[in-house]
């Protein structure tokens, strides 16, 4: 950390760090009267969404009570700026409706009765089963399923202490199709764009208002833009940031790949590719397309081959696809390579997580990459891995020998992801149960696609023993649980954090700021929620207490990997878990600790970051003496590839039953507009429901709204006032079409399962034939009296009217009421949205096993019957759906029995031998 960053001193308006202890401000609530306040500021990391940028918990003196949060000037990556999110954390923590004790149901399953609990009696309970679990050799139906994760690596220690293969994430509804497509070219999953020195920038979607890490990233954006960067935008829908950018490129859904490639031919074709590059750092020479082999061949030889593979994608072919006009595609490839190492691109979500074969999207997006010679370099591509700094703690229990297809089926060897979001179809299909089971800051009812057959395996306590919901808010999974079990938002409690935000490592540290005041005041205490509101408690500590409940004595093996590395045999603290490794794992951080005189810990505690290292390029350049790959005759690391080098050609795909995508390529998506030239191979048909009628539209379900926050919205009322609906936007063509359909009329939207209905938007933000909604909207209560985040949920009436059939329909939505916060009496909305991805039907990528959520429907303008917020989903559909698309994947094994590529990485990676199936098929698998 440079002395700039450390006094704060970039940002004028922002407390210097030497007078943090005692900061002062006049109460603005006092106006016109000046009334001074003082307060003691802590740092922490928000918690709002994976950006982890700094806060500041401004500490009231005389209250001992959090005020307000800003940013953390000193915080390297996101460097005192906020989003939104960031000051809006003092809503989550003051929300009268938030879950302050751990509550225990009292009636059946979905009943919404609820009594308080101890964190005794959750321990004890627990611990049982799954102790009993591991025991008997039941240990993968103990399964931990996250959302948002907000740390780095307890977990998957935790796990791993347990001996079991039980994490499940959220990964295949949200970006695991561009992890496939970027680990395939060179093993990282991750882009790290250095944005701020780059030329050109190339975003797919509105990645700079609302995509990963789009505050840190955003910034940069910026910076390089005012640099003289020029911007291009790669959206269907007219975002903020399209509206910024230099070109924006309103691709058809699902055809992104093809103009990717039509950039690549102009670059290949005009010879301003870097022969240089692709010469050293691919792996031309394994080469095979179109009866052509490169081993043995010239380079030379390999360029010509490659034209003419790529022949195919010309600018005409890709706009008559994507009706972005030839001469932009051609215009912006020049660009591209004018640019060379220093063009800078990113796709996260957008392309890759709507379409059946987006994991394409960035395998096409790398080329160009690779063409222009930006990978490693200044202003280029970099790798996530080079930027994320994860320290190492004090021991790591060994890897667990098991494999657990409920979480990586044989269906989907090449999923970079746990396909959790088809576990209800798993359970209905007899591949397993659970013991225990744990929802951790995850709502799937509400956030995944067919919200209701999560509904019937989670009422089930056949398929479903035990079920704590570990959340920091009221949700709709939550209702279905056993257990509420409150968990510490951003600035209550522990968590290590880093991402890929620029050319460098940092590390940040969230803390549980009211206990850090306390200590500082010389009140020490012994668990997180002694301080937090209510008994809000961490899962650090949760975790660790529950390892000991399950093996008090240490006979099973699991306790050791919990007790303190300076006290032999006692329960490790969070101090010496963190301690230990600011002490050990992290290059320069005690050094920088003693030039203050402070231990690495109190280090942390008192800045909340630490810089690691920065201006990292080219890593794969760093010399070797074994192993390695040999370029230019110099022995150097390579990347983490079969090859060593950039992937051009895979290897992996061609003896993973897909060899017709050994090369980046395009193919149509399952939305798109010239259905009748589907490909059986890859695409299923869409079957309608009888009552479905309406013109046939592409449904855009995933773009975010910039101040929203998921599922952990609902707990913030100044983000909620901003924005509170999700309209279907609709282009003025559809609208004449729809009947002259106008802004605020009803439509019903049709899909293969059931539909919805809501209002209409006209704009022409987006092309004829397309739809969108924004996702992270329509949360809903089953009761008028639940305290559950009621200024942003609607009551509605939830029926089943047959079996595996359901209706929703609003009965009333949010308004003015009673609480302990006035704002609660000024809630001047009703609307709260429509639950779209309930639904939905499961489309899982027959390659990348992504949940496909671009959606062919059918809309009408609503009948008379139909009110605002009606749903109806047919779960038999649902699963006849799943069905479908489960019939195209092409499963393992592999070569030599494997069920996965070993150089495929999985979050809890097994032992080696857990990736081979038995010969014995009565052994392994659950």
């Amino acid at each position: 950390m440079t002395d700039f960053q450390r006094d704060g001193s970039h940002l004028m308006s922002c407390a210097p760090v030497a007078k943090w202890d005692d900061w002062v401000e006049y109460d603005p609530a006092a106006w016109p009267r000046k009334v001074a306040r003082h307060y003691q500021l802590i740092p922490t990391i928000c918690f709002n969404c994976e950006s982890s940028c700094g806060l500041l918990a401004y500490i009231d003196k005389e209250t001992g009570k959090v005020a307000k949060f800003e940013g953390n000037p000193v915080h390297t990556s996101s460097r005192g700026r906020l989003c939104a999110k960031g000051p809006a954390v003092i809503n989550q923590i003051d929300d009268p409706d938030r879950v302050l004790y751990p509550m225990k149901r009292s009636g059946p399953r979905g009943s919404g009765q609820w009594q308080r609990t101890t964190w005794a009696e959750v321990l004890e309970t627990f611990a049982a089963r799954i102790r009993k679990a591991i025991q008997e050799g039941r240990g993968e139906e103990v399964m931990y399923h996250v959302g948002r994760p907000g740390h780095d690596l307890i977990m998957e220690r935790t796990l791993q202490a347990w001996g079991i293969d039980g994490h499940n994430s959220h990964t295949n509804v949200c970006s695991a199709a561009a992890r496939l497509g970027y680990t395939l070219w060179h093993s990282a999953d991750r882009p790290s764009p250095d944005h701020a020195n780059a030329r050109f920038i190339l975003l797919m979607s509105a990645h700079l208002e609302s995509g990963h890490y789009f505050n840190p990233h955003a910034q940069r954006i910026i910076d390089g833009k005012m640099a003289g960067a020029k911007i291009a935008v790669m959206d269907p829908r007219l975002s903020n940031t399209a509206s910024m950018a230099d070109y924006w490129m309103p691709t058809y859904p699902g055809t992104e790949a093809a103009v990717l490639l039509a950039m690549a031919k102009v670059i290949l074709d005009e010879n301003r590719y870097d022969a240089a590059f692709v010469r050293n750092w691919t792996n031309w020479d394994e080469f095979e397309a179109d009866g052509f082999r490169a081993q043995g061949q010239t380079f030379a030889a390999f360029i010509a081959a490659l034209k003419s593979h790529y022949a195919r994608y010309t600018p005409e072919f890709a706009a008559k696809e994507s009706g972005v006009r030839a001469d932009v595609i051609v215009t912006t490839a020049r660009e591209i390579a004018e640019a060379g190492s220093r063009f800078a691109s990113h796709l996260w979500r957008g392309p890759a997580s709507g379409n059946l074969g987006g994991w394409q999207c960035s395998r096409a997006l790398v080329l160009l990459h690779v063409l222009t010679g930006s990978v490693g370099t200044k202003g280029g591509h970099n790798l996530n891995a080079w930027n994320k700094f994860v320290p190492k703690p004090f021991s790591t229990p060994p890897q667990q020998k098991r494999w657990n297809e409920l979480l990586y089926p044989p269906e989907w060897p090449l999923s970079y992801h746990e396909l959790s979001f088809l576990l209800p179809h798993f359970l209905k299909e007899g591949r397993g149960r659970l013991e225990a089971y744990f929802t951790r800051v995850y709502n799937p009812v509400w956030t995944n696609p067919d919200g209701f057959s999560w509904i019937e395996v989670l009422r089930d306590e056949t398929l479903i023993g035990l079920h704590a919901a570990m959340t920091p808010t009221w949700s709709e999974t939550a209702w279905y649980a056993d257990y509420v079990l409150p968990m510490g938002l951003s600035s209550e409690r522990h968590d290590l954090m880093s991402q890929e935000s620029y050319a460098g490592q940092w590390i940040g540290f969230r803390q549980p700021v009211l206990r850090v005041y306390e200590e500082r005041l010389g009140r020490k205490t012994e668990h997180t929620y002694e301080t937090n509101p209510g008994e809000v408690w961490e899962e650090d500590e949760f975790w660790i207490a529950l390892s000991w409940a399950i093996d008090p004595d240490g006979s099973m093996g699991i306790r050791q990997w919990f007790e303190s590395p300076y006290r032999p045999g006692c329960k490790i603290t969070v101090d010496e878990y963190y301690g230990w490794m600011f002490e050990n794992s992290v290059p320069g951080l005690p050094a920088a600790a003693a030039n203050e005189g402070l231990t690495p810990l109190a280090y942390m505690r008192k800045y909340g970051v630490f810089e690691v290292t920065k201006g990292l390029y080219k890593l794969n350049e760093k010399p070797v003496a074994d192993g390695g790959v040999m370029v230019d005759g110099k022995r150097v690391v390579g990347y983490n590839t079969p090859s060593r080098k950039l992937e051009i050609f895979s290897r992996t795909m061609v003896d993973w039953k897909w060899p017709e995508f050994a090369l980046p390529e395009y193919y149509r998506s399952h939305i798109h507009r010239r259905a009748d030239e589907f490909d059986p191979r890859y695409q299923p048909s869409v079957d309608w429901p009888e009552h479905a009628h309406g013109d046939v539209y592409t449904l855009l379900p995933i773009f975010r709204l910039p101040t929203l926050i998921h599922t952990r919205s609902g707990n913030s009322k100044a983000l909620y006032e901003i924005a509170h609906k999700n309209p279907l936007w609709v282009n003025p063509v559809d609208a004449k079409m729809l009947g002259g359909i106008r802004t605020g009329d009803l439509l019903k939207v049709h899909t293969e399962i059931g539909y919805f209905v809501l209002h209409a938007w006209v704009t022409e933000g987006l092309a004829p034939g397309v739809v969108a909604c924004s996702h992270h909207l329509g949360r809903w209560r089953a009761n008028p009296d639940d305290k559950v985040e009621r200024m942003t949920s609607a009551w509605v009436d939830l029926q089943e009217t047959g079996k595996g059939q359901y209706k929703m329909r609003h009965l009333s939505g949010a308004g003015p009421y009673e609480s302990r916060d006035p704002d609660t009496q000024r809630v001047w909305w009703s609307d709260t949205g429509v639950h779209q991805n309930i639904t939905f039907p499961v489309h899982p990528d027959p390659v990348s096993g992504m949940h496909c959520w671009h959606q062919m429907v059918r809309v009408e303008p609503a009948g008379a019957g139909d009110r605002y917020g009606d749903i109806f989903v047919d779960t038999n559909r649902s699963h006849a759906v799943y069905l479908k698309w489960k019939a195209l994947a092409r499963p393992a094994p592999g070569p030599n029995n494997l069920r996965r590529p070993l150089w495929l990485n999985r979050v809890v990676r097994p032992a080696e031998s857990a990736f081979y199936f038995p010969i014995n098929p009565m052994e392994g698998g659950l």
